[in-house]
């Protein structure tokens, strides 16, 4: 990633000349020269005092070496870190999720994860939204999982993406057939609603509420599996995101329709981590898998 230039420098300052840096580095004493001077080349200006077969750095010099031993520190520390990861074979990782999140998305993401990593413990702690950020600032998980996430100065996300939110209906219902479905089409169902605490409801509502449409659910509850077990029993249909019903929809046990009302805002979904410090390998793994499942399935249309 470095230019050789850089190893032949520091070399040349460690053991005072070409010809003793040559012979550590096991090249040519001519080969150490010329990118020496073609250094000074590029820079306009020598970095070095000849002085009787005595190389002694000028005040250029000696900045150019300061910067030159900070990148090689920070080449060092990467590569490191690299096999650090690529060698991790144990430890564990917290994540702390939303109930929903918890019960939908996360349990296949965990079992993909445990079949690559088997030695690396995952925990799960579900959380409600407005404690995850906290629990995560805190150190009591190393990572956070959660819809609409408000920024906090000390978390930085490391994935994002937006959900479309659509009808949550069983296979043989009418609305099943459509490609895609208006909130007025769904008024004339019963519905079954997201209870308020859920991040969703806001949305729900406040489009419910442009669009001028009252509702009346016939149920609410901030249980995804309660939600979608009385849709499945046909209690109504349900307004929910793709990845709240993923298992259900892999078992074609419900459908999902995309609401394409315009002023339907999507779901942000957040993967946060600490802004300072640096995760642990084993929560670098965790980060890279959920960043790279949640881009698969949103590629796919999930």
């Amino acid at each position: 990633m470095h230019a050789r230039v850089l190893r032949y420098l520091d070399e040349v300052v460690r053991r005072g000349s070409i010809r003793k840096a040559a012979e550590h580095l096991h090249v040519a004493p001519t080969a150490v020269n010329r990118q020496i001077l073609d250094l000074e080349a590029e820079l306009g200006t020598p970095l070095f005092e000849r002085i009787h077969k005595r190389l002694r750095l000028t005040p250029t010099g000696e900045m150019v070496l300061a910067h030159v031993r900070a990148t090689l520190r920070e080449h060092a520390a990467l590569r490191e870190r690299i096999a650090e990861l690529q060698g991790a074979r144990s430890g564990e990782i917290t994540v702390a999720a939303t109930t929903g999140l918890a019960g939908s998305l996360l349990p296949s993401l965990v079992h993909e994860f445990r079949q690559r990593h088997p030695g690396i413990v995952v925990r799960i702690i579900d959380l409600p939204l407005s404690d995850i950020a906290a629990a995560v600032e805190g150190g009591d998980a190393d990572l956070g999982l959660a819809y609409d996430l408000s920024e906090r100065p000390a978390l930085r996300a490391l994935a994002t993406s937006e959900w479309q939110i659509g009808a949550i209906v069983p296979p043989r219902h009418a609305l099943a057939r459509q490609s895609s479905v208006l909130l007025s089409e769904c008024i004339g169902h019963p519905l079954i609603l997201p209870a308020p605490p859920l991040s969703i409801r806001s949305l729900l509502d406040e489009a419910f509420a442009r669009n001028a449409i009252e509702v009346t659910p016939v149920a609410e509850s901030t249980s995804m599996a309660l939600i979608q077990r009385l849709v499945m029993l046909g209690e109504g249909i349900a307004l929910l995101n793709p990845l709240d019903v993923m298992e259900e929809r892999s078992r074609n046990a419900l459908v999902f329709v995309p609401l394409r009302d315009a002023h339907l805002r999507r779901q942000t979904l957040v993967l946060t981590g600490r802004a300072r410090g640096q995760l642990s390998a084993a929560g670098e793994l965790m980060a890279q898998s959920i960043g790279q499942a949640l881009a698969r399935l949103f590629a796919g249309g999930r």
